[in-house]
């Protein structure tokens, strides 16, 4: 198991690009995994990364070596399915990503659940608003919330979540209730964003009796975490776009009122993403169709406050 290990080790320092971070996801110590990357080095003969000590950069060789260490531990790892699967012995990591509010509301509340059931099997759970890269970081599965623009993963859809615009009661007092998009930009009201680096600019999508439009809203409040929009809606300072799900407490008690009914937000898909590689992996097949099962249940349920 050494040399597959080895290999492992290898494959982490190439995806994550750096020696510390793949000893930390493999939880073996710096030592062990510049020593795993020398003794393959040694084996093999040539130099898989140059280094410095600014940097960790794979060779032509390393580059090269890494498209055939992915298909070596493929084919180990469907091995391991066909026994996993007559032997239903699950265990091992999975590593998933979710943004802030999918994760804290949605997943995080049942993982002891699967786990439980699972004894065997540990979850990493990494929650992030940004687009993240399921090859580069070493993901099993990734959620999200829009439509993914990378045709080469595999999608599963979970649900359609529905969406609303809400402000709490402070602000209409403030700025009157908007009663479609039109007004939202007419009247200037104040638009909380969530955006990213690099956004040059913002609009909502909006059903009018005309069918869906895009409302190119503006506001001085924006944020990359969505958790931050929500409380900048209770405290009063502008206008939300908002899964139910993230909000719906706050609808229910009134903290937050829904605006703009006549123009409401076009539902926006919720589903996961994985590479055809982790689908071999029975253990994130597992997880996924729990994890479907689970949310969407809840997610049709929320959306019924609508």
């Amino acid at each position: 198991m050494s040399y597959l290990n080895n290999i492992r080790t290898f494959v982490r320092v190439y995806e994550l690009g750096s020696m510390s971070a793949a000893g930390r996801d493999l939880r073996i110590s710096p030592a062990v995994t510049s020593s795993r990357i020398s003794q393959l080095e040694e084996h093999l003969g040539v130099r898989l990364f140059q280094r410095t000590t600014r940097s960790l950069t794979p060779t032509e060789q390393g580059q090269s070596f890494y498209r055939g260490a992915t298909d070596i531990l493929e084919a180990v790892e469907s091995a391991e399915a066909q026994i996993v699967n007559i032997t239903e012995n699950l265990k091992g990591s999975l590593y998933i990503a979710a943004p802030f509010a999918v994760g804290r509301r949605l997943i995080a509340p049942q993982v002891p659940e699967f786990l439980n059931q699972y004894p065997e099997i540990s979850i990493r759970l990494r929650l992030t608003d940004r687009k993240v890269d399921l090859t580069t970081e070493g993901l099993d599965l990734a959620f999200f919330l829009g439509n993914p623009e990378d045709s080469n993963l595999r999608i599963r859809k979970i649900a359609d979540v529905e969406r609303v615009l809400c402000a709490a009661p402070s602000y209409i007092k403030k700025r009157g209730l908007p009663a479609s998009g039109s007004d939202l930009v007419s009247q200037g009201h104040e638009c909380l964003s969530l955006r990213f680096p690099g956004a040059t600019e913002f609009q909502w999508m909006l059903i009018t009796p005309e069918g869906p439009k895009k409302f190119s809203i503006s506001g001085r409040y924006e944020s990359d975490d969505g958790d931050v929009l929500t409380d900048w809606a209770l405290a009063g300072h502008g206008v939300a776009m908002k899964p139910i799900f993230e909000v719906a407490d706050h609808l229910k008690s009134g903290a937050l009122i829904p605006v703009a009914t006549e123009t409401p937000p076009e539902p926006i898909q919720m589903a996961c993403l994985f590479t055809h590689r982790r689908w071999q992996d029975p253990k994130t097949r597992l997880f996924m169709e729990f994890m479907v099962d689970q949310i969407g249940s809840i997610i049709r349920d929320i959306d019924q406050l609508k």
